[in-house]
């Protein structure tokens, strides 16, 4: 075997070492996000064209489709009590301030809980009123998708993510909440709020400045498939 041939199987036994570790090491990201395998999203909403139709139980008992709240802004916020990202807002009261503000202006305010039966975050609705009672849940209702249909359909992959409707049931916004993909509570009163901006802005019959940010926080649970 001549030097160029080694150098050539040196190389090529590298390489194969290489992607054995690339495979078999895991990001630190998923691991301490999910360590479940957990399946994504099939499809986006798209900004600027109509929202997908749903129907859904509400926690309260109700029965919301998309479609029959023509005429009124919606949001749609992906929840799961159990992420630390969520918390941040919670548990300082940013979402329940929000969520008071806008539904005092008739904005409904669906909260989507995407979480798989036995998976974090799910919980039966009784016990889901209970849960956000303790968090003080200003929303309109608790949307249950344990199937994790809407989620997929929405392109949902974080908790939270924020989508909102116009009256015409047109997308005009989908991404993170604001610009601090943090678990900091400090850094809520510093950012952007993408979904304040947005609904201020939509409210006032204005064009929405930004329509659409990445979305951050910890993977959705939906139902392996």
């Amino acid at each position: 075997m001549n030097r160029t041939t080694k150098q050539l199987s040196l190389f090529a036994l590298l390489a194969l070492v290489a992607g054995m570790f690339a495979v078999a090491i895991p990001s630190s990201e998923a691991e301490a996000d999910d360590p479940a395998p957990t399946a994504s999203p099939a499809m986006d909403a798209i900004v600027g064209e109509l929202a997908p139709d749903f129907t859904l139980q509400g926690t309260d008992g109700e029965t919301y489709t998309l479609s029959d709240l023509q005429g009124q802004f919606v949001v749609l916020e992906w929840l799961n009590f159990g992420c630390p990202y969520v918390q941040k807002h919670y548990g300082s009261g940013n979402m329940q301030a929000l969520q008071e503000k806008y539904t005092e202006q008739d904005v409904v305010w669906l909260s989507v809980v995407s979480s798989a039966e036995g998976k974090q975050g799910y919980y039966p609705p009784a016990e889901m009123n209970a849960k956000n009672a303790e968090h003080g849940g200003q929303q309109t209702t608790i949307l249950m998708d344990t199937s994790g249909e809407v989620g997929r359909m929405y392109g949902a992959r974080t908790t939270p993510h924020m989508y909102i409707v116009n009256p015409e049931g047109t997308l005009i916004y989908k991404g993170g909440i604001d610009d601090k993909p943090t678990t900091d509570e400090a850094d809520i009163e510093p950012a952007t709020n993408y979904v304040a901006m947005a609904l201020d802005a939509a409210l006032n019959g204005e064009a929405v400045p930004v329509e659409a940010a990445p979305p951050y926080g910890c993977s959705v649970k939906y139902a392996a498939r």
